[in-house]
């Protein structure tokens, strides 16, 4: 099982766990798989044609999926990966 550690924003749906421990052989199943769990995390990730939304970044352990192979990126059990929604906002 992979670990996926959840940002604050998404602990809500995870009954505030901050990490959850799910099988998945790359990160889309891992996203069904924890939806499964705990749904509605994947209406929070993925967009309405099932791509990850641009302001969600995820990792696995320190590389960004999209300079990976997206959702198709391979997961092993002893991989971390890292659900990042982008910050915006501040002082112009």
């Amino acid at each position: 099982m992979a670990t996926v550690l959840v940002p604050t924003p998404l602990r809500r749906l995870t009954a505030g766990h901050s990490r959850v421990e799910v099988d998945g052989g790359d990160i889309g199943t891992l996203i069904q798989a924890i939806d499964a769990q705990y749904p509605g995390v994947a209406d929070r990730i993925l967009d309405d044609d099932g791509n990850l939304k641009r302001f969600i970044n995820v990792f696995v352990n320190d590389s960004e999926i999209r300079n990976l192979q997206g959702l198709h990126t391979p997961v092993t059990a002893e991989d971390r990966v890292s659900i990042v929604p982008a910050m915006a906002g501040g002082r112009g």
